[in-house]
């Protein structure tokens, strides 16, 4: 078929060079002239395609629609249209294109040809598939996340790097009922009925929006809520902080677990044990008693002797765990007092490592202090000299024939450090962070059935949290363990 125009040469040159890919259509379908951008797009020379219909290189999925568009021109309902279709290249694979349509007519109006410019959008159409689905799973995990957000028996709260809510749960809101009776205005440290552990009431610095606004981290931060004493419940808090690519701080993230039903058994596990250490200890004072007056006596047998001084060590056995159990409870209990003094901590070092120094001779375990020749500090004597003596013991305790112990004690910085190493048996990495729970006792101490409660390290931990001091610990299995506690000189 002849294409008459006035500029038919110029247009045969655009279409010849243009960058897109267009081809005339005869009415019946097949491609009169294509341009090289359009073999290019489809792999077949310009001989091959203008031997075929646009039918042939449609995909079969897409052909209705294009012969309906196609109908529509030729019957004069439209002069034009535009639409993505799939195209089939010449090894089989689609070609997404960008379909615009003109019918082409005489000076008397019947219809000559199609032009149709045809712009490869395969790689775009693969963009905007992937961000579909990338959306289509944003919007599951956005409705689940939901889901799961008002569904958990947990208190969410989400707040801006303001202290302004954003965002809470059902739980959350259901919760604020009885520490806010009036209602909340919506930022962090709004005061309420909020209560610490000893009952005194909050202030805006102590509540945990507030600190976790002010960019702090923390867990299991326990509090009380309720006007009534008698109805209050107990909460857990947790805080991490939220931030941006940079690390910038946009706000933060806080959960909420109600512990009413642990804190009262804990309470009421506190008290039974408490008093039935109690009721234990005056009976077993009077029986050393009795005992330290009949081993005085020279007028018994022998082997009488014996058997008192055994009963004599085991009651004495018997009343430092009664004490040691009394001392958890007190600590648990926020009731661990101090008195503090002046005391001279080099030689309370010295004294513990002479009463230890028995037990390190018959093991076969060198025992030494690095000490200087005073050090005061204003703390609990007493308490001060029960840390020494359970770390220094612990360590004789947990080395072999031949270890070393080393007790070192110096001023740092207006602080006393106090480090007890050993090189013995060593704790493992999963163990670290547990020996100072009470009652936990490691794999390898059970293993070597080593003697001992796993109260030691808790009493030590909260006699000098209740200095305002530190304990932290350094060990390797088989290489042996550093404990170090930090506490303020006073």
């Amino acid at each position: 078929m002849e294409v008459a125009s006035d500029g038919g040469e110029l247009w045969r040159l655009t279409l010849q060079y243009s960058p897109v890919g267009m081809t005339l259509v005869g009415l019946d379908g097949r491609l009169l002239m294509v341009n090289h951008a359009l073999c290019e797009m489809l792999g077949y020379d310009a001989e091959e395609l203008s031997q075929r219909g646009f039918q042939e290189i449609t995909h079969p999925e897409d052909l209705d629609t294009d012969l309906e568009h196609f109908e529509l021109a030729l019957n004069g309902v439209i002069d034009s249209y535009r639409l993505r279709k799939r195209y089939l290249h010449s090894d089989g694979h689609p070609v997404w294109g960008d379909l615009s349509v003109a019918l082409v007519r005489d000076a008397g109006g019947e219809p000559l040809h199609f032009v149709s410019q045809i712009l490869d959008v395969s790689e775009q159409h693969e963009y905007e598939q992937r961000l579909r689905e990338t959306n289509e799973e944003l919007q599951h995990e956005r409705q689940a996340l939901s889901a799961i957000f008002d569904t958990v028996n947990v208190g969410l709260l989400l707040i801006d790097q303001d202290g302004r809510y954003e965002r809470m749960n059902r739980r959350h809101q259901e919760t604020m009922q009885l520490p806010f009776p009036e209602g909340h205005a919506g930022e962090a440290g709004q005061l309420g009925h909020v209560y610490l552990p000893d009952g005194r009431l909050m202030t805006s610095e102590d509540m945990p929006s507030y600190r976790a606004a002010r960019g702090e981290e923390f867990d299991d931060y326990t509090y009380w809520v309720g006007d009534d004493p008698g109805d209050r419940a107990a909460f857990s808090a947790s805080a991490r902080q939220v931030r941006g690519p940079a690390g910038e701080h946009l706000g933060a993230a806080l959960a909420y677990q109600e512990i009413t039903d642990l804190m009262r058994a804990m309470r009421v596990k506190d008290q039974f044990v408490s008093s039935v250490s109690h009721e234990l200890r005056t009976p077993l004072t009077t029986v050393l008693g009795y005992l330290e007056l009949l081993s005085d006596r020279t007028d018994l047998p022998v082997d009488a002797a014996g058997q008192i001084e055994i009963a004599q060590r085991n009651t004495q056995r018997l009343l430092a765990l009664v004490s040691d159990v009394l001392d958890v409870a007190r600590a648990g209990a926020g009731h661990l007092v101090l008195t503090r003094t002046a005391t001279d901590l080099t030689a309370l070092v010295r004294e513990a490592v002479e009463t230890s120094a028995p037990m390190a001779r018959r093991s076969g375990v060198s025992l030494r202090a690095d000490a200087p020749d005073r050090l005061v500090a204003v703390v609990d004597g007493s308490r001060m000299r029960q840390v020494v003596d359970n770390l220094v013991s612990n360590a004789v305790k947990y080395s072999e024939r031949g270890d070393a112990v080393t007790v070192s004690l110096r001023r740092v910085d207006g602080a006393i450090e106090l480090d007890v190493a050993d090189t013995g048996i060593g704790i493992p990495p999963d163990e670290v962070d547990l020996v100072c729970d009470p009652f936990f006792r490691g794999g390898k101490v059970v293993e070597r059935q080593i003697s001992g409660t796993g109260l030691g390290l808790n009493i030590v931990k909260s006699i000098v949290a209740a200095h305002g001091g530190t304990i932290s610990l350094e060990s390797e299995l088989g290489r042996g363990s550093t404990f170090r506690v930090v506490v303020p000189a006073g």
